[in-house]
């Protein structure tokens, strides 16, 4: 008996009860999901066809990171690694036209100088294959016609822009074709022939132009301005080179899908949408022509062109459920690899072969995921103050909304989860922060705030100039919305993100300094001034839209501007608890960004805890220390918002991590660096 009562008092020791949480919801408390099966090396992920059909190839670990892996398509049980990176993990792979090598491009420490390699898959021999330093590849183009060779655009000469070269695959020789000064990309058809030229204009768009025997024209042929330049652009050539396909924008407002003939310059609408932008779209392996498209307002949603990939499309949907992606479609196009998520389970991915209508299983990206309690997501519209429809998404703890319908029974605490860019978006789907947070016991909200892509030019535009301003406000508004709608608890809501999530969290912590019970920005820039006099170079093209759409350091308005949207000014403001996690080789937003805004607040005595990572950049690529960052973050949730949290145990050291102030802040870090 005694036994038994020190039994239950140690359970009830671990099992630490939030505060928000009625009794009787804390006993039937999900099973903690331990922060490595969410954030650990997938089992697999990325596999590829070759274009012959003989190959499949995919990552997985190897020795712990994640490697390129090949087997045949007729022996799968025959898989053999073909990489050994030690360190970084390799985070994309594809094949060489020919089906000779895979490809695949790798920085170091997060620099974003990525280069090429290529392993030969008879031999296994490793090449660089853009052997230079502090150079960042582009892939310009490759060919279902020309296969012994690739595009690929290579700014060693000058960082600031990309020279078009071509790439033998058997020898390794690059061939310069044209220079890339002051253009922003270039376009080749199937012949690997480059045909048209971007350049950045004054308004903020692009100019396009015709190119003749590596020859750019001296006038476009087409542009752009500002209000069109994140939704207009060219989508590729149909093999036979006859018509352009483009994603565009101009006289609309969201970006439809548009055939061009490239004789008569004629155009007809292929697809499009009133709601959102034409988000993707598969073509033929053989011809190029798009047979089917995809919008995504709240949900994916794919429409047909060609009947026979309907009737496949209608077919995968019916056998795999959830959303599902075509990931890749060799020459004769008998066999695709598709990707399914059903949102709470792990990703799988399946070998379809179109001929006999059948499936095989590939793999479970997180078989280690099978059971747990995973959460649905809720796609929600929550309206501004000003009137704009944000489209979000929203993610409520195990337990606390037992009829599904997307409200809990009570107020829970709750993250806003802010996406980066900012003009980028939030998706439907599974999300392995979603569910990691709503495990801990918190609401997670996801919203497309005005400035987010995807969703019409005038929804981009409307973000203009509104760093710290309307685009807060709309991460306000969703706060205020979810409160009303009886999800959040007022007085607990944190707000974290990344890039310019970690913007928006200190601007969160500044701007409106009690309107949020704690923050976490991740690799957030503290000052627009010093975040636009150090982008990378080769941003160069696109400067005079950040200068837009953010404010032009050129002028002493937009320098005003900039300053007075800068959280770093306002850091004396700061009142609630605040984390910050860097890469110290972060290239976007350098590690100054995070160094200066902690040397302010450390002057004016208010606490921050701050976690450098000396081998990662924009962001944390290697598991163990986006894990220990990860073990930091819901500990120091845990202390402001009363959540469940998994002890740090050892993950700190396992990582690179250094903890440069206020380990004290966090419960449980101090003991963790002993």
């Amino acid at each position: 008996m005694k036994n038994a009562l020190k039994t239950l008092a140690l359970v009830a020791a671990l099992a630490v009860t939030p505060a928000w949480m009625p009794a009787h919801a804390a006993e039937q408390a999900a099973p903690l999901i331990e922060r490595s099966k969410l954030f650990g090396n997938p089992s697999r992920s990325g596999a590829q066809l070759s274009p012959d059909g003989q190959w499949l190839s995919w990552l997985a670990p190897r020795d712990g990171v994640m490697n390129v892996w090949l087997a045949p398509v007729a022996k799968l049980a025959d898989a053999r690694p073909l990489t050994q990176s030690k360190d970084r993990p390799i985070r994309q792979q594809f094949w060489a036209p020919d089906s000779s090598m895979v490809m695949y491009i790798q920085d170091k420490g997060g620099d974003e100088n990525f280069l090429l390699y290529g392993i030969d898959v008879k031999t296994g021999v490793e090449r660089n294959l853009t052997p230079f330093e502090k150079t960042r590849v582009q892939l310009l183009g490759a060919s279902p016609v020309v296969k012994d060779r690739i595009l690929v655009g290579l700014n060693n000469r000058d960082p600031r822009w990309h020279d078009v070269h071509s790439l033998d695959l058997k020898t390794g020789k690059l061939t310069e074709l044209l220079r890339g000064d002051g253009f922003a990309g270039f376009v080749a058809d199937a012949n690997l022939v480059v045909r048209m030229a971007m350049r950045p204009n004054a308004n903020g768009g692009f100019d396009f132009f015709k190119v003749s025997d590596n020859k750019v024209e001296a006038q476009p042929f087409s542009s752009t301005g500002l209000e069109d330049a994140l939704t207009t652009q060219p989508a590729g050539f149909t093999v036979d080179g006859k018509t352009l396909y483009w994603i565009d924008s101009r006289g609309r407002n969201t970006a439809a899908l548009i055939a061009q003939d490239v004789a008569t310059g004629s155009t007809r609408v292929v697809g499009e949408s009133a709601k959102a932008d034409i988000g993707g779209a598969l073509s033929n392996p053989k011809t190029g022509e798009v047979e089917a498209y995809s919008v995504t307002y709240l949900r994916e949603e794919w429409t047909a062109i060609d009947p026979k990939i309907g009737a496949d499309l209608a077919w995968l949907q019916k056998q795999l459920g959830g959303d599902i992606a075509v990931t890749s479609r060799p020459g004769d196009d008998r066999l695709w690899t598709v990707a399914v998520d059903p949102v709470v389970a792990s990703p799988s991915v399946h070998l379809f072969d179109r001929k006999a209508q059948k499936l095989e299983r590939l793999y479970v990206s997180r078989p280690e995921l099978e059971g747990a309690p995973l959460q649905k997501m809720h796609p929600v519209e929550i309206k501004s103050r000003d009137g704009l429809t944000l489209p979000s998404y929203l993610t409520l703890p195990p337990g606390s909304d037992p009829d599904g319908d997307g409200r809990p029974t009570s107020p829970v605490p709750m993250v806003l989860l802010v996406h980066g860019g900012p003009w980028a978006r939030d998706d439907y789907g599974y999300n392995s922060y979603h569910q990691w947070l709503a495990n801990r016991g918190y609401a997670v909200l996801s919203v497309n705030f005005r400035g987010s892509t995807g969703f019409g030019k005038a929804f981009i535009s409307a973000g203009d100039l509104q760093w710290g301003r309307k685009m807060h406000d709309d991460l306000i508004d969703a706060v205020e919305w979810a409160a009303a709608e009886g999800i959040a608890a007022r007085d607990k809501v944190a707000i974290m993100g990344g890039s310019y999530g970690g913007y928006a969290t200190l601007a969160g912590l500044t701007f409106t300094p009690k309107e949020f019970a704690c923050g976490v920005d991740i690799v957030g820039p503290s000052n627009l001034e010093t975040l636009l006099a150090t982008i990378p170079p080769y941003w160069a093209a696109i400067v005079q839209q950040f200068h837009q759409r953010m404010g032009n350091p050129n002028t002493e308005d937009g320098r005003a501007l900039l300053r007075e949207r800068s959280p770093l000014y306002k850091a004396g403001d700061i009142v609630r608890p605040l984390l910050i996690g860097q890469g110290a080789n972060d290239p976007r937003v350098k590690q100054a960004e995070s160094d200066q805004i902690v040397n302010a607040m450390r002057e004016k005595g208010i606490p921050v805890t701050y976690v450098l990572f000396p081998d990662e950049g924009h962001g944390f690529a290697r598991p163990e220390n986006n894990i220990a960052f990860n073990a930091v973050t819901e500990n120091f949730l845990s202390s402001c918002l009363g959540g469940r949290a998994e002890a740090i145990g050892g993950t700190v050291k396992a990582s690179s991590a250094q903890v440069l102030e206020g380990a004290r802040h966090t419960p449980g870090l101090e003991a963790a660096l002993k």
